[in-house]
């Protein structure tokens, strides 16, 4: 769907399944979310992503490195409703996560760039949200090498315990006039 001059944004494919599993089940990938997921969990949420892309014709779309066809996450955006219960809803985030054997190498940023460009000029967003929890400064650096500015509007996230160490997360943003000017 998507090229980067190293990665391709697409739908997801049969091939992806036990390398997602893998990731999902590292720890260091999963190291700020609740826990890791099993191969069920996994393969509803690939099924999830998947059936989203193909309703929409975007979404968490799979990641793959054009030199070796190599899936090695996902990045994209994602649909959250008024009920979600995140700070300024209904909106759309910006997402990602990937293999740790690729972390470091500026695939994350590059990729996001690609997903934002697609929001910007594809689907004429006004704006892309993004969260994660406070103690995530991987993702934080991710969303700041992107343009996104932190809104301030910490929060605690509507599916985890009250008292949980994740439960409270930060929220970026950036706006398409935002994302216009670093195009210049």
């Amino acid at each position: 769907m998507l090229e980067t001059n190293r990665l391709r944004l697409r739908q997801w494919q049969p091939s992806d399944t036990e390398a997602y599993i893998a990731m999902n089940a590292d720890e260091k990938v999963m190291r700020f979310f609740p826990s890791t997921l099993n191969r069920e969990e996994t393969l509803a949420q690939i099924g999830r992503a998947h059936a989203y892309i193909e309703k929409h014709g975007w979404g968490f779309w799979a990641v793959e490195l054009k030199s070796t066809n190599e899936f090695i996450g996902f990045v994209g955006l994602l649909g959250q409703d008024a009920q979600s219960g995140f700070p300024n809803a209904p909106l759309v985030e910006i997402g990602w996560r990937l293999s740790s054997k690729h972390w470091g190498k500026g695939y994350a940023p590059e990729a996001a760039r690609a997903a934002l460009k697609f929001a910007f000029t594809e689907l004429k967003l006004s704006e892309v949200y993004s969260f994660t929890a406070l103690q995530n400064e991987p993702s934080r650096r991710v969303m700041e090498k992107i343009g996104m500015k932190n809104t301030g509007q910490n929060f605690r996230h509507p599916k985890l315990p009250k008292g949980h160490e994740l439960e409270h997360h930060c929220l970026y943003r950036i706006t398409s006039n935002q994302w216009l000017e670093q195009q210049q």
